[in-house]
């Protein structure tokens, strides 16, 4: 089979990576300084480890993909698109190249492959409750960006969050005796919370509950852009975009706010 030109490339994300020609030149799965993310800037593609090589997906071309998908999921066509295309688990065992990281709240009504009608393979998922930052969901996004070159991350918050419920009450009416490990993540959402109180203190309940939810998004998604080295580095020089997007428990669609470039 002859190679494939880089716009055949980019039309499917799941062309199987055994059928792609080894370019002359390029290193093999042999070679010993082979690696993951063996790739330049005038060939933004990823050496498999079952041989060929699969195509990265550019940040925005990603986030179309989510939005088409979300959109499916709220028309109720959900499934239908991901069954036509679904890849047997046994074809992800040689490697994984997910086009989008996810790093969402732990929340059982907000499943990102889901709510984003995608499919096996397609999503580097992180979830944590209240979809905070800490230093293992940094390197988590480190790790997905690097080593499969995956060129899009999604802070995914959602309406309604109990994490963002517990902080605020945490404020108004401090606890004696709770768990650390709970305070730890009360104590993340904690400053984006309270900055809002302090320029906003007449908000209504559900006005603060709103706001609070996406003040705490913002601060998640600006601190993968500025507190890793590694990610700044890919923000700056190799296509890597991070947005805030939150998911409506009510409506099943989701809005992307933070960070969304014009089109």
């Amino acid at each position: 089979m002859g190679a494939l030109s880089r716009a055949q490339l980019s039309l499917d994300h799941r062309t199987p990576l055994g059928t792609l020609s080894q370019p002359e030149g390029r290193l093999d799965a042999g070679d010993p300084d082979h690696g993951a993310t063996n790739r330049t800037a005038s060939d933004p593609r990823i050496h498999s480890p079952r041989g060929g090589y699969a195509p990265m997906i550019p940040a925005k071309e990603a986030l179309a993909r989510l939005i088409e998908g979300n959109r499916r999921f709220v028309s109720d066509q959900a499934g239908k698109a991901a069954f036509a295309r679904s890849t047997h688990p046994g074809e992800l065992a040689g490697g994984q190249f997910p086009f989008a990281i996810i790093l969402g709240c732990s929340d059982s009504r907000v499943p990102a492959e889901i709510v984003f009608d995608q499919g096996l393979g397609d999503l580097f998922v992180i979830r944590v409750a209240g979809n905070i930052v800490a230093p293992s969901q940094v390197g988590s996004v480190e790790f997905a960006a690097e080593r499969f070159g995956t060129r899009l991350v999604v802070v995914l918050g959602h309406s309604s969050c109990g994490a963002i419920l517990a902080t605020l009450e945490e404020l108004a009416r401090p606890t004696e005796g709770q768990s650390p490990n709970l305070r730890s993540i009360v104590d993340r959402i904690r400053p984006s919370v309270e900055g809002l109180l302090e320029v906003e203190p007449r908000l209504d309940s559900e006005s603060l509950v709103h706001r609070a939810v996406r003040a705490n998004i913002r601060a998640s998604a600006s601190h993968l852009r500025h507190g890793s080295a590694l990610l700044e580095q890919l923000i700056a020089n190799d296509g890597l975009l991070v947005v805030g997007a939150e998911y409506s428990l009510e409506l099943g669609k989701v809005d992307f706010f933070d960070g969304v470039p014009k089109r």
